[in-house]
């Protein structure tokens, strides 16, 4: 039984689907093809009118994860209803993720909103074109953090069997479930931890080690850069980001590496990070234009011990079809 249809009890308005009680998704957000110039403030405008209609004496919270800071059209339209609206970003840095303190903020409002009302109160997911690998990844995160669900892997692979077959790939060119999955269990330790999210604290990123070398040219070989996204430490930039670090990719300074000829690959980093933090390593070609994304990590500094993180080629988000590029024996450190 799909999971969409599991908690029905009545059929929803077209054009929505239901996640769990009183928790709908436009189905929108699961298309393919992009509605046709002016019939989308027709869609939202039919499913509306039917909720309003079916639900009087409900009041209705409308969660839209957006592309940039533009007030987005599903907004303007939904503001002519008594609906209250929460925009959060589709993505972090690249990654379909959240910072940690948004997501806590999404799974508390959630929760609240259905838990007022005398358990009458509706909740309206949609997201932007694009947007539904996030989406899948905190309607996961919801599940777990009210205990509908347990296990991480099983539950985003059971959010992920709505969409259809293929869908995540054409919107997203790394497998972004890696990250996903490290932030679940972030999410997961909520239940038996008294302080969630725990303090963030700052680290310094001192090197980068590759244990095997992958393999991204004819050579058996790559040449890794190696950039850092994440908040400023110091200064009050609130939850923007920018580029902490990131290597000259000047060809004398880009270390060319074969599998013959080393086993272990050590690049110098020598960053401090605190909370949020995205890790991108990318190839460089011999065209200085050219950039091949070998890996990318998303983690949070509030879950690192030991000031260490080890990871296997399983851990890491990388491009679609590409783990044959990683020796069985592949290591991050």
């Amino acid at each position: 039984m799909s999971l969409f249809s599991r908690f029905f009890y009545r059929r929803p308005p077209d054009g929505l689907l239901q996640f769990v009680e009183r928790m709908y998704v436009f189905d929108s957000c699961f298309s393919t093809e992009v509605l046709p110039d002016g019939t989308y403030p027709i869609y939202l405008h039919e499913i509306i009118n039917e909720l309003h209609e079916e639900n009087t004496d409900s009041s209705f919270l409308a969660i839209n994860f957006r592309e940039g800071e533009k007030r987005s059209q599903f907004a303007e339209i939904l503001c002519e209803y008594d609906v209250t609206i929460i925009d959060y970003p589709r993505q972090y840095e690249g990654c379909p993720l959240l910072p940690l303190s948004l997501v806590q903020h999404f799974l508390r409002v959630c929760d609240s909103w259905l838990s007022m009302g005398n358990n009458q109160n509706i909740i309206l997911l949609h997201c932007e074109r694009g947007g539904w690998p996030l989406l899948a990844f905190l309607l996961a995160s919801f599940l777990i953090f009210r205990n509908l669900h347990s296990g991480e892997q099983r539950t985003l692979d059971i959010v992920h069997r709505e969409a259809p077959k293929g869908y995540l790939q054409l919107l997203s060119p790394l497998n972004p479930f890696p990250s996903q999955l490290r932030y679940l269990q972030y999410v997961a330790r909520r239940n038996i931890s008294p302080e969630w999210p725990p303090t963030a604290r700052a680290i310094s990123l001192d090197c980068l080690i590759l244990r095997s070398v992958p393999s991204f040219d004819h050579h058996n070989g790559c040449r890794p850069v190696i950039r850092i996204f994440g908040r400023k430490l110091i200064g009050k930039g609130g939850l923007s980001t920018q580029m902490l670090f990131s290597m000259p990719k000047k060809k004398k300074s880009i270390r060319h590496y074969r599998q013959m000829d080393c086993d272990v690959i050590k690049i110098d980093i020598q960053c401090l990070v605190q909370g949020d933090v995205v890790l991108e390593c990318l190839h460089l070609d011999l065209d200085p234009e050219r950039e091949v994304m070998m890996f990318r990590i998303m983690f949070n500094t509030a879950f690192i011990r030991s000031n260490i993180m080890m990871l296997n080629r399983e851990d890491l988000d990388i491009l679609w079809g590409s783990k044959e590029r990683y020796p069985k024996s592949f290591r991050a450190e």
